[in-house]
């Protein structure tokens, strides 16, 4: 089921994946009014002029993800959160066991939305094995799924793959942020393994999806943004 609360415009959170904060504005500019929705992430926070960015974005009414996963021990995590919570971002994701977690949705305040990692998209079957996890990726999806909500997190990051899974078997008040999308006219998936199509992320029950490459290594980034903003539009519509 949709969650009609949510903006349409702001289910598209664009990835921005560029090497420094300059490159960044430069995009941002260029794609204008057709994204509302920022991901700022570790790639961003190494080049420096981190929070200035995010400054940036929110006095232009922009909305910002701040995916930082953060994962260590939980005092560490809970502070690193209750550092961030007064920042004006939407969203942060964290990695780790249910300590993490907690400590993290402990110290999220009143805005700041804390979102659990579940599986990265970029993993399969055999990268699991090769992490020691025995067990079907969509079991430790909704694994981890459940923990993070018993945790006190917002939300989870996942694959649109094992989202009926989540809508089925877990509160469908959880925030599920679909990674890994590649419109099906894109060019091979690159390092993402567990991929599926805009249309499919939302049909699976996605609240919002992230989408970086394919709009930022587009001839015109704005004119893809604003065709990924129509198809989810009529697929909102639809639902």
């Amino acid at each position: 089921m949709i969650d009609n609360t949510i903006p349409v415009k702001d289910r598209l959170i664009f990835a921005m994946d560029v090497p420094d904060c300059d490159r960044a504005r430069s995009l941002a500019d260029e794609l204008g009014d057709t994204v509302t929705f920022y991901k700022i992430g570790l790639e961003l926070m190494m080049s420096g002029g981190y929070f200035e960015l995010l400054d940036w974005m929110l006095a232009r009414d922009k909305k910002v993800f701040c995916d930082l996963k953060f994962f260590d021990i939980p005092a560490t995590v809970g502070s690193a959160v209750r550092a961030l919570k007064d920042r004006g971002a939407s969203f942060v994701t964290v990695h780790g066991n249910q300590s993490i977690m907690e400590a993290a949705a402990k110290n999220k305040g009143d805005t700041l939305k804390v979102l659990g990692v579940t599986v990265l998209t970029s993993l399969d079957r055999g990268d699991l094995d090769d992490l020691g996890f025995d067990c079907d990726v969509g079991d430790l999806v909704l694994s981890r799924a459940r923990r993070a909500l018993e945790a006190g997190c917002d939300g989870v990051i996942s694959s649109g793959l094992e989202v009926p899974r989540l809508r089925e078997l877990v509160d469908p008040k959880l925030i599920v942020v679909t990674p890994g999308i590649r419109p099906v006219d894109n060019k091979p998936a690159g390092d993402q393994k567990r991929v599926v199509s805009v249309e499919k992320a939302f049909a699976n029950g996605a609240d919002y999806i992230v989408i970086g490459r394919p709009i930022r290594d587009a001839a015109s980034p704005r004119a893809t943004a604003e065709a990924v903003q129509k198809t989810i539009a009529a697929q909102v519509a639809g639902a």
